[in-house]
């Protein structure tokens, strides 16, 4: 997949970093010369711009990016410029940097629903949502071990826990399962989630569940992948 990450701070050079080792195409921009030559050999490709120029920004492949994510923290102003100028080009997926509630409040204006905390942390768990678009979160538990949210694969669904034997085919373990529904708040429909408890052998897989895994991520990805 393709992405562009505007701003190459702490946050968003980790972010283009972990995407492009995960084997993505990314396009890193910053203003400063100085952090674009530093990343040069660690992101697919790099670019000296101001992200708040619309002729700059515009040359950008935009329409060929699954996304493009504003990584700004330290310029707030800059970040909110930056995203109403993609807004205003259409670019079909933006991923805003929340760094204020303040901020929030201006990008929940500019309908972007998706954004993300500065942590670095957060960086990776983006970094792993983005590159598989069936995992909803993740997080480490040690450099071996993950905690991954993922919707129930395909192949899967209907199936009791007991059936599906993701234990032993995957050696990953099903912590629980989480139940989804939309619920009218303030206007808007709002995702509710709420887990299930200890899974158990005869816990069924429903296809607007989420499932609750542990385990090495390799072993993770290759349920995903094989039972779509």
């Amino acid at each position: 997949m393709k992405y562009i990450v505007l701003g190459l701070g702490h946050f968003g050079k980790s972010l283009a970093i972990h995407l492009t080792e995960l084997g993505h195409e990314v396009i890193g921009a910053d203003k400063n010369l100085t952090i674009v030559e530093q990343l040069k050999d660690r992101v697919t490709h790099t670019v000296c711009m101001d992200t708040t120029d619309r002729d700059s920004v515009s040359a950008l492949p935009l329409r060929d990016s699954h996304a493009v994510i504003v990584a700004i923290g330290e310029d707030e102003g800059a970040s909110m410029l930056t995203t109403a100028l993609l807004k205003q080009l259409h670019v079909k997926r933006i991923i805003g940097r929340v760094v204020s509630d303040l901020q929030k409040t201006v990008m929940e204006a500019m309908e972007i629903d998706e954004y993300i905390m500065p942590e670095e942390e957060a960086a990776e768990r983006l970094a792993m949502r983005l590159d598989n678009i069936d995992i909803v979160d993740s997080f480490k538990i040690s450099d071996k071990y993950s905690i991954v949210e993922t919707k129930v694969p395909a192949k899967y669904i209907g199936m009791t826990l007991e059936q599906a034997n993701l234990t032993n085919s995957y050696g990953v373990i099903v912590l629980t399962t989480v139940n989804q529904r939309d619920v009218l708040e303030k206007g808007k429909n709002v995702k509710i989630k709420e887990a299930t408890g200890i899974a158990k052998s005869d816990t069924m897989l429903r296809e607007e569940d989420l499932l609750v895994l542990f385990g090495e991520l390799s072993n993770i990805k290759k349920l995903i992948q094989k039972g779509e």
